[in-house]
């Protein structure tokens, strides 16, 4: 019978039934315990309903690497919801600056990064839309200094600059009409935190380049004035990628599904 197979390889650690799972040891002591009140056939029915349905459950562990701007913008608008889905699922986050890590010798089982910076023997998976770089000053800024109308108007200006890991700050990159610009940026700021480096340009500090839609409330509120948005052209997003295996973990196929768009 089903359920006598059931526990069978359960209590015979063949793997196919959760081995370890605490979850399938609390069903299998309560319906044991209480064979002695009811027939065997309808607890054993019954431990094989509960059984099947914890198999059917994802759970486990899954090991995420993201980047800080994604863990903003892509995770943590999906944490609640995949929780609430898939209860039994633990997410273990690291932040990154790094522009590229070896995952699985890392001992990741995915990550969140751009498009641009993924391996190609990675399966990816779109987890945003198409973003733009927005370059941004206060109005206390631009009060005395001029509004910049190229790229090549910033080596005069004083900028804050985000540090992209080993590779150092980074090299702002435009693009119009063809035209592909890339400014080595200089200022009194480089910092490897988002919220600093927009606080700083809020402050007056000096001009930053940032994700559009991260220093977009503080462009609707007056708080930041946008510079050389006709040089900003879109570019892919942010994809969830991890390495090509014959059988996907459930709970990797469950994160993959709450984060795909």
């Amino acid at each position: 019978m089903l359920h006598l197979a059931l526990l069978n390889q359960f209590l015979h650690g063949t793997g196919d039934v959760l081995d370890g799972d605490v979850g399938v040891h609390a069903v299998l002591i309560q319906q044991i315990d209480g064979c002695q009140s009811q027939s065997l056939q309808h607890r054993g029915d019954n431990l094989t309903n509960q059984i099947v349905g914890l198999r059917e459950r994802p759970t486990g562990r899954v090991r995420l690497l993201v980047t800080p701007l994604s863990a903003t913008m892509v995770l943590a608008p999906k944490l609640v919801p995949l929780a609430r889905r898939f209860p039994d699922i633990v997410l273990e986050v690291t932040t990154t600056q790094e522009g590229r890590t070896e995952l699985v010798a890392a001992g990741f089982d995915a990550g969140i990064h751009l498009g641009e910076s993924i391996q190609r023997d990675m399966v990816a998976v779109r987890v945003s839309r198409d973003h733009r770089l927005a370059v941004v000053g206060s109005p206390e800024y631009f009060a005395s200094h001029p509004k910049p109308n190229s790229p090549h108007d910033l080596p005069s200006h004083r900028c804050i600059n985000l540090r992209g890991g080993s590779a150092g700050p980074y090299r702002w990159e435009f693009g119009k009409n063809g035209e592909a610009v890339v400014v080595d940026v200089s200022g009194p700021l480089v910092v490897d935190d988002a919220d600093l480096m927009i606080r700083a340009a809020i402050d007056g500090l000096g001009l930053t380049f940032s994700f559009e839609e991260y220093v977009a409330p503080q462009i609707a509120s007056g708080a930041l004035v946008r510079v050389l948005e006709d040089w900003c052209p879109p570019f892919a997003g942010y994809f969830l990628y991890y390495p090509s295996r014959r059988q996907q973990p459930a709970a990797l196929a469950a994160l993959i599904e709450t984060l795909r768009l």
